[in-house]
């Protein structure tokens, strides 16, 4: 209880504090409060993975009734993954923000957000009622879109924020609807009350309620085809705030799917199912969608929908695994998608940063604008790489760990797979396989183009490397990369805590259930770092060697051109023409070209635009029809002031009539039933 007291009076003194201090001591009251927080927070979580409990109930003069609060090991998780990207967007938004100090009014209602967003994301991870979660999780929403909406004067990001804000409300929706429904059946808004009610249930009742907040879930998580909003929200904000939202809002979703699979009781052979699928779907279609952007941070956000698709297929497969009874599936299934979910905190916030470096330097994020970035941002571009690396799922870096145990999980479905199972481990290994190669093609598109080469248009001429503080939040999320990957067994050791909650208390050990891959997935990684090494060996030998060698710098090669002009580079359209080919059919991709018809063409312009097909046909299409439907009503807004009076008047009456009528109707009907 004294830890709570503390969090909430820290944030309430946060708050005070930020409407206090200027322009720049906000940001670090901001930085304080997340520090604070998140060790009060972490210490909580640490003591629950350390087998220690906590547990306790709020009541008295609480309008909820009582509340319990706990933090069981799968919260203690979350906790963990989500103050450490916490802890890195505030050290980095404080130097990004920078630029904006003469902000004032934006600047202190954006902390206050931040601050609100720490506040909301820790209480969804530790209450256990229906009513003060929503409550808390209606106010990570509103937060959050204020964080997002910052640069509220460009019309692009208003209208990614209302997009957000609207289908946020949509998810809320759904869970409330599920929440009250199981409060009208029990008479109890508490978490317990959801699993004493599926348990009575036949499981298809289960199942239909677990579906029910599986969409509420999925939208703030960004699956397919409830992730609309995901690549309009995260360009648009500050680039901290696009790590925030990619690297732990859109994690509140797969959390609350994590807890609904603990409380409810039903068919998790056909949950399962449905999760695998839709959660292949995303993975696959946002990784095709990713390639063709040309916005940097775009494509960073179609790649949040793949991987929370890969996340998703480690939860689809444990549930299938608490289906039938497969403790390999459930614990390898469950461990890859946890483990993925802070990986993919790390490198997509790691990303996230750095593409904010680079348009701090170059104002632009079209990557057909920029090139030979390396040469002006050496430590951005490595410090790009490598989480572009991982999150290409190579070894040896934590991307190739989580997606290994949950190749593992499906591989071990083999053992007990009928007919139809067979046919799904082998669609579902088609597909990680083909994400993750479409994920290197990405990513190499995306650093070549941006990072290599030479500059495409005229850069600013001050372009120079960021502070050390700047970055400092990508070499904590870096090193946390490259501990895991070269250290899996220790954070699958911290994971076996949360996996006991899906087997029943059991706490799995390595070498049993399935845990037998963890050494080949130890081999694997050291084979590979040993092939980095010899690499790194005759490097430097041959910069020993050649040591006494005449050095002499000339422009990047111009592929055998007499004039290297920049724009006879690769573009990022013609980097990925042969992919655009194949892929056409499954994605809608607009042209904007001008044909040469004359043996010397004057300039010409080519060029692209993205677009997603599920988009087109989920909500633009239906929006046009409502707008439609609506237009055939204008004639009652004619401008007309008797006209209005008369819907007054003629509204007024039909509220006295009603009730008139109703008796009248009613006493008919009675009437009728007793003939």
């Amino acid at each position: 209880m004294a830890l709570i007291n503390i969090f909430l009076a820290s944030t309430l003194v946060s708050v005070i504090a930020i409407l206090i201090a200027d322009s720049r001591g906000k940001g670090m009251v901001v930085l304080a409060s997340v520090l604070v927080n998140a060790g009060i927070s972490s210490f909580a979580a640490v003591q629950v993975l350390m087998g220690n409990s906590f547990d306790f109930m709020l009541s008295g003069s609480i309008p909820f009734g009582e509340v319990s609060i706990k933090v069981d090991a799968l919260s203690a998780w979350f906790i963990l993954t989500f103050n450490f990207t916490l802890i890195t967007s505030a050290l980095y938004g404080l130097q990004y923000m920078k630029r904006y100090v003469a902000q004032k009014s934006e600047m202190a209602l954006h902390c206050i957000s931040f601050v609100l967003v720490h506040l909301a994301l820790t209480a969804i991870l530790v209450v256990q009622n229906a009513l003060v979660f929503l409550l808390f999780w209606e106010l990570m929403a509103l937060s959050a879109f204020i964080l997002v909406i910052f640069e509220h004067h460009k019309p692009k990001t208003i209208r990614a924020g209302i997009n957000y804000l609207v289908q946020s409300h949509i998810s809320i929706v759904f869970l409330m609807l599920g929440f009250i429904y199981v409060a009208f059946k029990t008479g109890s808004y508490s978490f317990s009350a959801i699993t004493a009610f599926s348990t009575s249930q036949p499981a298809l009742a289960g199942t239909l309620l677990f579906l029910f907040f599986f969409i509420g879930f999925a939208i703030k998580a960004g699956f397919v085809p409830f992730h609309t909003w995901l690549p309009y929200a995260h360009p648009v904000a500050p680039s901290h705030v696009s790590g925030l939202m990619s690297g732990i809002v859109i994690k509140s979703g797969i959390y609350g799917i994590l807890r609904m699979v603990l409380l409810i009781k039903a068919d998790f052979t056909t949950i399962g199912y449905i999760i695998l699928f839709v959660s292949i779907v995303s993975g696959v279609y946002g990784v095709m969608l990713a390639i063709i952007q040309h916005n940097l941070k775009r494509l960073l956000a179609y790649h949040s929908i793949e991987n929370i698709g890969i996340i998703g297929i480690g939860i689809g497969v444990g549930c299938i695994g608490l289906g039938n009874g497969n403790y390999g599936m459930i614990a390898l299934g469950f461990s890859g998608a946890l483990l993925h979910t802070l990986n993919h905190s790390l490198f997509k916030s790691a990303l996230f940063y750095a593409a904010g470096n680079v348009y701090l330097a170059a104002h632009t994020m079209n990557v057909e604008r920029l090139g030979g970035m390396i040469k002006l941002m050496p430590k951005t571009a490595i410090l790009f790489l490598i989480p572009a690396i991982a999150i290409s799922g190579l070894p040896p870096l934590n991307g190739f760990v989580s997606e290994f145990l949950i190749y593992g999980g499906i591989f071990n479905w083999l053992s007990n797979a009928g007919l139809v199972g067979m046919i799904v481990v082998g669609f579902s290994l088609l597909s990680l396989v083909f994400i993750g190669g479409l994920a290197v093609l990405c990513f190499t598109k995306a650093f070549s183009i941006v990072f290599l080469g030479s500059p495409r248009k005229t850069l600013p001429e001050n372009i120079r490397e960021a502070g050390f503080w700047q970055l400092f939040p990508m070499y904590l999320a870096v090193f946390a990369i490259i501990l895991i990957g070269l250290f899996p067994t220790l954070f699958i050791g911290i994971l076996q805590q949360p996996l006991s909650l899906f087997i029943g208390g059991f706490i799995p050990q390595a070498g049993s259930m399935g845990f037998d891959a963890v050494s080949s997935l130890s081999e694997i990684i050291y084979l590979s770092l040993g092939l980095i090494l010899l690499v790194i060996l005759v490097l430097r030998l041959r910069k020993w060697i050649t040591r006494n060698a005449s050095v002499t710098f000339e422009p990047t090669w111009g592929c055998a051109y007499p004039s290297a002009a920049p724009n006879l580079q690769y573009t990022a359209n013609s980097f990925i023409r042969t992919y655009t080919k194949l892929a056409k059919p499954f994605l809608d991709i607009g042209k904007r070209e001008i044909d040469i018809d004359e043996a010397f063409p004057s300039k010409k312009q080519y060029a692209t635009q993205p677009y997603d097909k599920i988009e087109r046909y989920l909500i633009d299409r239906p929006l046009k029809a409502i707008k439609v439907f609506i237009g055939w009503f204008l004639f009652l807004q004619n401008g007309k002031l008797q006209r209005y009076i008369l819907y007054e008047i003629i509204f007024i009456l039909s509220v006295i009539a009603i009730p008139f009528f109703y008796e009248k109707i009613v006493s008919f009907l009675n009437v009728l039933n007793h003939l």
